[in-house]
């Protein structure tokens, strides 16, 4: 027991010796960790201080020439001096009171006065660095506006000669290119005397000043001589051609009023002599632009030429095709709408049918007086050939869909025509196919004839009457008269079924009774069968006939039905 007891005392002894050592170990990296971040403080705040205010002060002091300058060089001076003197020394007492609180270990209290440290050295270095770039716009002024007017010089000089060289591409406006390159020279002399008397405010805006006049002027040099060239000339001369043609079309007898063409002619030329105006003193904006899209103008005039020659040319040609087209389609229609009355009393038409013709007449007599409207246009010369062309093909179009739709209506007459003569075709068919079913009946005299055969003779007969009936009526229901034919077919076809098989029947019976008579003196059972046979043969039961004589001849012929299969066949 007491050996346990020992093991448990020196494991829990152990176990607080780790722990203490653990606690031992996470504050002395805690001490590390503020130490390192109270040192880096003490960095960033030397580097504030070193920054090198004094020494381009002192580059300020040898170029002041006036009073402005000497204001401006008190101004920094306090500055770096309030920043070192109070806000350094502000920072050097807080970092002090940071490494008191370190030593203390009130960590807590650390981490607020280090977040306020970091903000105060943030904020004094930005004070810092924007006095220094302030004194140095002043002490690298020189070298920097310097550098940009030698790239503006550069930029002048090539203008200048572009200009010298091609003087003769800028006419009568020579001399305002020249002025304008003069006002550059003197305000290049301009800069040399502000730098002289250290004067760098006034430097930015003589710069800025350059920048300006040497972009307009590059502008002016590159656009200048086409604008002239084009105000001057190209667009004067499409004009004079554009006149010419219209002139030259009017009499050959196009009408080209909807074009405008006088009205902005003399538009252009306004506005030709405002971009002139404007380009003597200089000022090119959106001139290029006007003229770009004049010229455009007078070119898609020629396109519009063409298709008036283009148009006519068409419209000639199409409309004596139409022409022909509506007046084979009066005919037709006027021969069909004549005969109107007389149909209708012929054929039973619909109030559809009826309507597609009035309709058809209808539109027809639309299409004729828009056809003369058109003509009318053409020949008083008041509408452009473009919009002839598209006047006829419109009608065109209509005529097209008018005559489709009397296409419909008389192939709906033409059906029931050719109904009608079907039906008086298979009428006579019918009657000849009825005609060999009773001299088919008559060439072979049967005893006697079934009830059924007669029944079937009689409904045949009067469903021709009733074919015979519907053709006669007037109108003619052409449907009723269709299914009045297809009946007589089919009654027709049925008697003719029924003679055949009745005569090839009673054939058939009346050959086995003859095969078989040979065999009646030898077997009694043949000869009572037989006797049975032609009582029923005599009677008109030709199918039990045939059968009671195949039966009992077969008891001697096994192969009676063959042989007299064969023979009937032959």
């Amino acid at each position: 027991m007491q050996g346990q007891f020992l093991i448990i005392g020196s494991a829990f002894v152990i176990a607080l010796i780790i722990v203490i050592a653990i606690l031992h170990i996470v504050k002395k990296a805690e001490m590390r960790y503020y130490r390192s971040k109270v040192k880096n403080l003490e960095v960033q705040r030397n580097q504030v201080a070193s920054t090198p205010v004094l020494l381009e002060l002192s580059k300020v002091e040898p170029i002041i020439k006036n009073d402005r300058m000497e204001e401006k060089y008190t101004k920094w001076q306090e500055k770096f001096t309030e920043i070192k003197e109070k806000r350094l020394t502000l920072i050097d007492d807080m970092l002090i009171d940071l490494d008191v609180y370190v030593e203390k270990r009130d960590y807590k209290s650390c981490g607020y006065r280090i977040a306020d440290v970091e903000i105060e050295i943030y904020k004094v270095r930005e004070a810092a660095e924007h006095l220094l770039e302030e004194i140095k716009d002043i002490t690298l002024s020189e070298e920097k506006y310097r550098a940009i007017v030698i790239k503006l010089k550069t930029k002048y000089r090539t203008l200048n000669k572009e200009f010298q060289d091609h003087r003769e591409l800028y006419g009568e406006l020579q001399e305002a290119v020249e002025m304008q390159l003069e006002n550059i020279e003197r305000t290049f002399l301009d800069f040399e005397k502000v730098m002289e008397a250290n004067e760098y405010n006034e430097v930015v805006h003589i710069c800025k000043a350059l920048d300006t006049m040497i972009e307009h002027m590059e502008i002016i040099i590159s656009e200048l001589p086409d604008i002239l060239l084009m105000a001057n000339q190209v667009i004067p001369n499409r004009m004079r051609e554009v006149e010419l043609t219209n002139q030259d079309m009017i009499r050959d007898g196009y009408v080209l009023d909807y074009l405008n063409i006088d009205y902005n002619i003399e538009e252009s030329k306004k506005n030709i002599d405002k971009i002139m105006d404007r380009a003597r003193v200089l000022n090119l904006e959106s001139s290029m632009f006007d003229l770009k899209t004049m010229l455009e103008y007078y070119d898609s005039l020629f396109v519009d030429f063409e298709k008036e020659r283009l148009s006519r040319k068409v419209y000639e040609e199409t409309v004596v095709d139409f022409q022909k087209r509506l007046e084979k389609t009066n005919e037709l229609v006027q021969d069909v709408y004549q005969q109107l009355d007389d149909i209708k009393n012929m054929y039973d038409l619909n109030d559809e049918d009826i309507n597609i013709i009035h309709e058809v007449n209808k539109t027809l007599v639309v299409i004729n007086d828009d056809y003369k409207i058109m003509i009318s246009k053409d020949e008083n010369k008041s509408s452009p050939y473009s919009m002839l062309n598209e006047e006829v093909e419109a009608l065109s179009n209509r005529l097209t869909v008018m005559e489709d739709d009397f296409d419909q209506a008389l192939k709906s007459l033409g059906n029931m025509y050719d109904d009608e003569v079907r039906a008086r075709e298979q009428l006579e068919e019918i009657q000849q196919f009825l005609k060999v079913c009773k001299d088919k009946m008559r060439s072979y005299k049967l005893p006697v004839i079934s009830d059924n055969y007669f029944v079937q003779l009689s409904e045949a007969n009067e469903a021709i009457g009733e074919v015979i009936k519907e053709l006669s009526r007037k109108p003619i229901v052409i449907k009723t008269l269709n299914t009045r034919v297809d009946t007589a077919r089919d009654l027709v076809l049925k008697l003719y079924n029924t003679t055949i098989d009745m005569i090839r029947t009673a054939q058939l019976a009346e050959m086995a009774i003859v095969y078989g008579n040979r065999y009646r003196d030898k077997y009694e059972e043949v000869d009572k069968g037989l006797q049975d046979a032609e009582k029923y043969f005599y009677n008109g039961n030709y199918k039990d006939s045939l059968d009671i004589s195949i039966k009992v001849t077969s008891i001697v012929d096994e192969n009676i039905y063959r042989k007299l299969m064969s023979v009937y066949e032959k």
